[in-house]
């Protein structure tokens, strides 16, 4: 396995201990500008070479990647100059993609990795620049032109840097240094069951905006019935800029000027002839922001979600969650979390029109733009989480400071997005007086950001009581500042209970929803032993799905389940040479979407509680 030697410490040194929130750009794909999508050069960079010299001070000429200079030309006029890199002539890879699949030899790597791309622009008089990333893992540093543009750490959610005096008419040369080295007091941390996708994983763009523009444009149907409208603008011009916003299929038009930091609150009641978004009926509006020269857009569908005891009510119905967990990794023998909208949609098809789902786990991790939005299309509630995983270093302010950023960086970017009904904290993380304060306040921001939606987190449960009395709860300390009771149970996989003993393991009855977030078996896709039913056999899973649901149908409280998980997924963790050979075996369907026998058993049960507890 190739792997840098040194620790990402000297990488990440120059990141502040609070990762500073920048330019939300909301609907970036829409705007004016151009997508870097396509051929970038790379080059790998294990012992950091680029950033650091061989003293560990600044790195030597020959050595720096990002330097805006043609090495073959350099090394004409100068034969004796010595350069160790020629970006112009690396290897090349389509991006957004991971370099795990770039060449063989990458498979395993884990580091830093030197991306460029030349382009020609032609920036637009009076226009802002910016250079917006959906997702680089882990750590970027982005240099245009030769500069040091800025900074970001966190896998998995949109950051973008302003550029306009650097961005050149004609030729650009934009790199990205990319490390994917995780780190103790990383979120999420060194130690995951899943594949650490290094590189730019999702699209890079250039955009152009005016020079006062909407940042931020937060539409919803809040909690008093009300169309709401929250928006941030940027720009000189902000303070007292007049701003509308107009939904013209409801003849709807809030109005008003932004406040001194150039933000603007609105309200009306919805008009009677709302149509609620809902899975059954996933109705979205066209809404259009108008601040100054800038005109913004967005596809919203309004709906309210809350708990009402033990019940989760969608536009105050109450409904049950048939849902699945999914990680971001597409169908295929060699997936390389390369999201377009069309693998994206043959993933959320195959859970909605195959399994019957109308709820999603988007585990563990922020997932894609295209997803959520697809998942509007679709009518598909979701739950969205950040990577607060495991053994995150709950006692670390600096930690805290990345979960925090990550957070608000994914709410800020997804609040338009009806689908989404929950936002989690965190994963089956270890009870402690440092993780309940570090969880409190990720619950807390999470509440002063988004007062429309609930609040979750995966737990973990205990056995207490003897005999007849034994009963499973959840007693995490957590449970009274969460909306939604959230718990991962696998008795039957791991542990020491047999299947036969599953369907009578009693869970205690809790005041608020609980939701079984995940629960599952591994199975080789066409492994059968009918006669032994041994683990990692189609035979096992589908009985182990059988016997679990059995469980669920007589837990009380129970408002809904997303099984663990739609499709195996690569996981370096898991090793067996003959069953699992680097992937996580739990999939309802393969790597290469072949449905397994559990597959038509939990249809089979989502289509009878369809009929029990429809859509509305």
């Amino acid at each position: 396995m190739i792997r840098s030697i040194l620790t990402a410490t000297a990488f990440t040194a120059a990141l502040t201990a609070s990762q500073a929130l920048g330019q939300v750009l909301t609907r970036a794909d829409l705007r004016d500008g151009q997508s870097l999508t396509g051929a970038w050069t790379y080059s790998i960079d294990p012992y950091r070479d680029g950033l650091l010299g061989f003293h560990r001070g600044e790195a030597g000429v020959g050595h720096r990647r990002y330097e805006d200079s043609d090495v073959d030309a350099v090394t004409r006029a100068a034969p004796t100059a010595l350069y160790e890199y020629d970006m112009q002539r690396s290897a090349v890879a389509d991006l957004p993609s991971s370099w795990l699949t770039h060449a063989p030899q990458l498979r395993h790597y884990q580091g830093l990795v030197w991306y460029q791309r030349r382009f020609a622009a032609a920036p637009p008089a009076g226009q802002r620049a910016f250079l917006r990333f959906e997702a680089a893992n882990y750590t970027a540093r982005v240099y245009l032109n030769g500069k040091l543009v800025g900074q970001h750490e966190g896998g998995f959610t949109p950051f973008a840097f302003e550029v306009t005096n650097l961005i050149r008419a004609g030729e650009n040369n934009l790199t990205v240094g990319v490390d994917s080295t995780p780190t103790p007091e990383g979120v999420p941390p060194p130690v995951t069951d899943w594949e650490n996708y290094g590189g730019l994983t999702r699209p890079v763009r250039l955009v152009y905006a005016p020079a006062t523009f909407v940042d931020e444009a937060w539409v919803r149907l809040d909690r008093q019935g009300r169309i709401a409208a929250d928006i941030k603008l940027n720009g000189a011009q902000a303070t007292g800029s007049p701003i509308q916003v107009r939904i013209p299929a409801l003849g709807l038009t809030l109005s008003g000027k932004a406040d001194a930091d150039g933000a603007w609150k609105g309200a009306a009641s919805a008009p009677r002839g709302l149509k609620r978004w809902s899975p059954k009926s996933p109705t979205l509006y066209e809404v259009e922001v108008t601040a100054g020269a800038d005109r913004l857009r967005d596809r919203v569908g309004f709906r309210t979600i809350e708990v009402k005891g033990s019940k989760i009510l969608l536009n105050g119905s109450p409904i049950f969650l048939r849902g699945i967990s999914m990680h971001e990794e597409e169908i295929g023998e060699e997936p390389s979390r390369i999201i377009t909208e069309a693998s994206a949609r043959a993933l959320l098809t195959e859970a909605r029109d195959g399994l019957g789902v109308n709820f999603v786990r988007l585990a563990h991790y922020p997932h894609s733009e295209i997803t959520t939005r697809l998942a509007d299309e679709m009518g598909l509630l979701v739950w969205s989480e950040i990577p607060v995983y495991w053994l995150v270093d709950f006692a670390n302010p600096r930690t805290l400071s990345l979960a925090r950023a990550m957070l608000a960086e994914n709410i800020r970017r997804d609040r338009n997005r009806a689908s989404i009904v929950f936002w989690s904290v965190a994963n089956e993380t270890p009870v402690s007086e440092p993780r309940n304060r570090f969880l409190g306040a990720l619950i807390d921001d999470v509440r002063a950001l988004d007062d429309t939606r609930l609040v979750t987190a995966a737990l973990l449960s205990n056995r207490v009581g003897r005999g007849a009395e034994r009963r499973t709860v959840i007693d995490d300390p957590l449970g009274p500042k969460l909306d939604v009771l959230a718990v991962n149970t696998y008795s039957g996989w791991y542990g020491d209970d047999t299947l036969d003993q599953v369907p009578d393991i009693r869970w205690a009855a809790t005041d608020k929803p609980l939701v079984f977030s995940e629960f599952g078996a591994d199975a080789k896709a066409g492994f059968h032993d009918p006669q032994l039913q041994r683990k990692f056999s189609e035979d096992f899973q589908a009985r182990y799905y059988r016997q679990t649901l059995a469980m669920v149908d007589k837990a009380p409280s129970v408002a809904g389940m997303s099984p663990w998980v739609l499709k195996d997924f690569r996981a370096p963790r898991r090793q067996h040479p003959v069953h699992q050979q680097g992937w996580n075996r739990k999939g309802l369907i393969s790597p290469t979407g072949e449905r397994k026998a559990a597959f038509e058993v939990l249809a089979a049960y989502y289509r009878s509680r369809a009929v029990t507890s429809p859509d509305h």
